[in-house]
């Protein structure tokens, strides 16, 4: 229902004996077409004759090619076809006499001056209710490559590019795929994807992220799937095995999702916003986002935020738009409205399943008898319907008067012959009602009945206009840089179209097959066309042939485009770790992933469920273009309000009011700075004027209230309280705001933030940078990461740590799963409370179920080898470096192997640093590990610092946090060499297992290199070093924690010594000078004696005593 069916129906013999053939043979056509018709915009298709060769020129420009015969046909040699009009049934035009010509002539002049005057010389984008004027912030070509200005970019016939040229900078400067595949790799896992989703409904949305995972997945990507709601499309997620996960909605709780676990984010729709936001937090920061966009809700209010001054939401928004690293529209009208927003990463993606989703669902619940009847059309009026560019220019009137002379004479002959009336609609941006009038003059003049020609905007009903109609006709004669997406939705309504030859209509559209190609601007081409597609008052066979294959076409028109260019994007911003796969060539990729939208998957036949989809989604794009709770949320959290909902303008006059505009912040700042200057002023008056100090009695109680007020600011909380008296302390190691949601709390736990300005708000935690300056050099906190963290913990640990036990998690504990339970925290801290373990280490983060070997270790149960892991994380040369300064540390020739044996025994490794181990062990370690770093450190630095080459990672991210994965990994090599336990703790159960067993290690371990004492002794060596100047040497080790030995504690207890000496002696000479002199008051300073004279009065005189 609601097709072509009805006009595509069998013809009786006598019309079959004169229907309209193809263009070659179809008779009408021949005959219209050797008369003046024939003519293009050039000659006589333009009805204006005057200043002909000026439209050359400007025609020319704008890349139009008429036939050679154009010239010799104009206005005039419509009088050499009056026989021919008659036996054709009184079909075309006689102009008769000179003043009809100049009527009509001034008359068309009339009407393009007040279409130009409405234009404005300039050209608008307008889309819905949105106007866009230039002022673009991205890059704009012209035809041949150059840059234009504002004035050149929208001069006649210039074909205006959007290129996104920051981007392909950017992109030029990425190492290629194809290099990488070159290299060497030892690969465990897949690349991993994120993609945020506002919702689980089945709608073109959803179709199109289906359809784009599916090539995904089949080019070698792992796709997991997170939503802020729920829906029905959640099981087609899984069926195509995407895992789905639910975020909260209130992002004040924060995400626990561990973004750095994949190589980017695909965020869908303006509405996912908030995850945008938890994406411009650190450690978040650098993670890759793609963020589709396709609603133009916000778009809409752009200028209306401008115009009433509101630049602090267009600041955030523009802010939360810089996040991403690139913003991709499916079409290129939606960066042009957004421009306000840009900053560089604007990108188009053509190609979405909308405009088909849209007509099939609508022709499914409307019927086009109906539709014609709310239109006030009636059943027998054949409606062609005028579409074109989204953009507004100043020839878009020319293009409109050509469509209507091509269609003239077509008009006159259903009146005169099949006695019907045809209906000519022009869908365009709305003008106000101004354009439907210049229309209408123009085609009053072209003899049009009154009442036949229309114009509508596409702020109406776009579906009842095209479902209503009987052939579309695309009258833009401008090259565009993507298919019209009204196009789609004409050939999804099953409708005949008919195109100019442009080329990326050409690229898609087969003509006579998927639908009807004329030359651009040759009007004579479009008459033969019209009459090719209509016969005897109706579409031929021939267009109903085309329309019904032109709807086959446009159910995939541009899949394969828009698969294609998102794995194709997704290869220039990804950067893959050592341990990730590459993805394979996109040129392996199957045709039925990328030349189909998956609609199998999300629209079963016959299905209930598909009707109540049909039922709820009728219009996405009245979706995409209307109401947006983001953006309202938004207004209401900036407190203004642009749109009431009755259409007043009450909304906007009382947001104008309640926002602060300049004027009342530059009030605001002078108020500020003239309360500063007062302060100032009362500040040095206090100083000057004399103060009474009181009574020692008020000195004490003004000392006791700076006490008690001393205290309560630095009044410990109840987990601090309650750690004092238990026998372990976890430190949780986050970095930034975006971790504060991973943390546990509690008594058993402080925080440790590595990020000298992610430390949360009145909580107990510690920055590393306050115990380890070191760390506040970013270049070693970025290098170090969570090591840093131990070396900071160690430094001068009596100061902080009084716990016999101390142990510590990272945040990405909780993002994996791993993070200990209630039950697993009573069962470790009875454990260690207990000791019936001894000097053990406890772990919780296992290597074999850590996301980075997980897949692999399925597919090798006996993957549990530890160097082999480390390789793989470590760009495969974890041994090699490992080994270079293990010897360096100790010392050793180049001739021995020097690496640790790791064994191979079915049982598993710490990963993660998330362990427990008593305090001295741990200040073991730390000693051992202080002398590694400062050998790895030795031996990368200059290569590092220098140029960013790192020996352990590929990619930016392993190459920033460079020694990272290798220090990770560091604690199982001491605690198995050192001849500690390790057992591993379930994070969930509490159950605890041995790993490594001690007894089996047996003449396995390392013993001798990892001995107390000659770690002891090796840290008193360097120490003595340290302790020596050496202004020229750039040395680490002195850097990462405290520096002592047995001679820096003789010279501080000689320097106690001498100091007490000193003391001693300095007393004594004091004792002996008061018995030789005595002691002498000092004087107490000037003495004023009163003098009286004869008359009694007092006269001073000062004298010094």
């Amino acid at each position: 229902m609601g097709h072509n069916s009805d006009d595509c129906r069998a013809e009786d013999p006598e019309l079959n004996m004169i229907r309209a053939t193809p263009l070659e043979e179809n008779n009408e056509a021949q005959e219209v077409g050797s008369s003046a018709w024939r003519g293009d915009v050039r000659g006589s298709g333009y009805p204006v004759k005057r200043f002909l060769h000026a439209e050359n020129q400007k025609n020319d420009s704008n890349g139009f090619h008429p036939d050679n015969n154009s010239m010799q046909s104009e206005w005039r040699t419509k009088s050499h076809k009056g026989k021919g009009d008659k036996n054709d049934g009184g079909g075309g035009f006689s102009l008769k006499g000179r003043s009809l010509v100049f009527s009509i002539l001034i008359s068309v002049v009339i009407a393009c001056f007040l279409i130009e005057t409405m234009l404005q010389s300039s050209m608008t984008v307008r889309f819905g209710r949105t106007e866009f004027f230039p002022g673009l912030t991205g890059e704009v070509l012209g035809r041949f490559g150059e840059r234009k200005s504002l004035g050149e970019m929208f001069s006649f016939g210039e074909t205006v590019r959007f290129v996104p040229l920051k981007l392909q900078k950017r992109f030029m400067n990425q190492t290629s795929l194809d290099e990488l595949r070159k290299e060497a790799r030892d690969p465990i896992r897949p690349p991993q994807l994120a993609i945020v989703s506002p919702d689980l409904t089945k709608d073109p949305s959803s179709l199109m992220l289906i359809t784009i995972a599916r090539g995904l997945q089949e080019l070698g990507y792992h796709l997991e799937v997170y939503a802020f709601k729920d829906g029905p499309s959640h099981s087609v997620w899984e069926d195509i095995g995407c895992p789905v996960s639910l975020l909260d909605s209130d992002f004040k709780k924060g995400f626990t999702v561990d973004w750095s676990n994949f190589e980017g984010v695909l965020i869908n729709s303006l509405e996912a916003q908030k995850a945008v936001t938890s994406l411009m937090q650190e450690p978040f920061f650098s993670i890759p986002v793609i963020w589709i966009i396709q609603e133009d809700t916000l778009a809409r209010r752009l200028g209306q935020y401008a115009l009433n001054g509101w630049t602090n939401i267009i600041f955030e928004w523009r802010r939360t738009f810089q996040r991403a690293d690139v913003v991709v529209f499916p079409d290129y009208t939606l960066p042009m409205m957004y421009s306000k927003l840009d900053t560089g990463n604007f990108f188009v993606i053509p190609g979405s399943p909308i405009d088909a989703w849209s007509a099939e669902k609508f022709s499914a619940v409307h019927a086009k008898e109906e539709i014609r009847i709310n239109l006030g059309f009636h059943k027998e009026d054949f409606v062609v319907v005028v579409v074109g560019s989204p953009f507004l220019y100043n020839t878009l009137w020319w293009e409109h008067t050509i469509a209507m002379q091509a269609i003239q004479p077509l008009a006159l002959k259903f009146i005169n012959q099949y006695q019907r009336t045809l209906r000519l609609v022009f869908l365009s941006n709305n003008l106000k009602g101004r354009y439907g009038l210049a229309l209408q003059a123009i085609a009053s003049h072209l003899n049009f009945p009154d009442g036949t020609v229309q114009h509508y905007s596409l702020d109406g009903d776009v579906n009842s206009i095209i479902m209503s109609s009987d052939l579309v006709l695309y009258g833009s004669l401008r090259e565009e840089q993507s298919f019209p997406p009204i196009l789609i939705r004409a050939m999804s309504f099953e409708k005949p179209i008919i195109a100019p030859n442009l080329t990326i209509i050409e690229k898609h559209i087969a003509d006579q097959k998927h639908g009807f190609i004329f030359p651009a601007g040759n009007v004579g081409m479009m008459t033969k066309i019209l009459y090719s597609a209509i016969s005897h008052g109706k579409l031929s066979d021939l267009a109903c042939k085309i329309a019904s294959s032109g709807r086959s076409h446009a159910k995939n028109l541009l899949a394969s485009d828009t698969v294609l260019s998102y794995a194709e994007l997704l290869e220039k911003l990804l950067q893959f770790p050592s341990e990730s796969m590459l993805p394979k060539p996109i040129l392996s990729l199957p045709d039925e992933l990328k030349n189909a939208w998956q609609w199998h998957l999300l629209l079963e036949p016959k299905s209930h469920e598909n009707e109540q989809v049909a039922e709820g989604t009728l219009e996405r794009k009245e979706q995409l273009t209307g109401n947006s709770s983001i953006v309202f949320s938004m207004e209401e959290l900036w407190n203004i309000s642009i749109f009431s909902t009755n259409g007043s303008e009450n909304g906007s006059v009382g947001a104008r009011d309640e926002i602060p505009g300049q004027v009342d912040w530059d009030e605001q700042k002078y108020t500020e700075m003239m309360e500063e200057i007062e302060r100032r002023e009362e500040e040095e008056l206090e100083e000057r004027s004399e103060t009474l100090r009181g009574t020692w009695e008020d000195v004490y109680r003004t000392a006791r209230r700076a006490e008690r007020a001393k205290f309560e600011i630095i009044e410990r909380d109840e987990g601090e309280l309650e750690r004092t008296g238990q026998p372990l302390c976890v430190y949780e190691l986050y970095y930034g705001p975006g971790t504060w949601s991973f943390l546990r709390g509690g008594a058993l736990y402080r925080g440790l933030s590595l990020s000298a300005k992610g430390r949360r708000a009145g909580a107990d935690d510690m920055e590393a940078a306050d115990r380890l300056r070191l760390l506040n050099d970013s270049y070693y906190k970025d290098v170090l990461c969570e090591h840093g963290g131990f070396l900071a913990i160690a430094n001068r640990v009596d100061r902080i740590h009084k716990n016999p036990w101390i142990g510590f998690q990272s945040w990405r504990a909780t993002g994996r799963k791993v993070s200990l339970s209630t039950e697993a925290e009573r069962v470790l801290a009875d454990a260690v409370q207990s000791g019936n373990n001894g000097d053990a280490f406890y772990f919780w983060a296992r290597m074999d179920k850590d996301t980075r070997s997980g897949i692999a270790a399925k597919r090798d149960p006996h993957y549990n080898d530890f160097w082999s892991f480390c390789d793989t994380i470590n760009a495969g040369k974890c041994r090699v470096v490992f080994e270079n300064a293990f010897r360096q540390m100790y010392n050793l020739p180049s001739n021995l192997t020097v690496l640790p044996h790791m064994p191979i025994d079915g049982d598993s490794w710490s990963v993660l640093n998330s362990w427990v181990m008593s305090t001295p062990s741990f200040l073991e370690f730390v000693m051992f590990s202080r002398m590694f770093v400062d050998a790895l450190d030795a031996q990368h630095y200059d290569k590092h610092h220098g140029n960013g080459t790192c020996a352990l990672g590929t990619s930016k991210t392993e190459r920033k946090h460079c020694y990272c994965r290798l220090l990770e990994l560091l604690v199982n090599v001491w605690a198995y060499h050192s001849a500690r336990r390790m057992i591993y703790l379930d994070p969930q159960t509490g159950s605890m297992q041995e790993q490594h067993n001690l007894n089996d290690r047996r003449g396995q371990m390392w013993v001798k290199y990892f001995n107390f004492t000659l770690l002891k002794n090796m840290d008193e060596d360097l120490a003595e070093e340290a302790d020596d100047d050496h202004p020229d040497k750039r040395w680490l080790w002195p850097l990462t924690g405290e520096v002592h030995w047995q001679g820096i504690y003789e010279r501080e207890r000689e320097e106690r010594y001498r100091m007490k000496m000193e003391k001693k002696r300095k007393s004594k000479e004091k004792l002996l000078e008061r018995l030789k002199f005595g002691y002498k008051q000092k004087s107490l300073g000037r003495y004023t004696k009163p003098l009286f004279n004869t008359s009694g009065k007092a006269e001073s005189n000062a004298t010094d005593h």
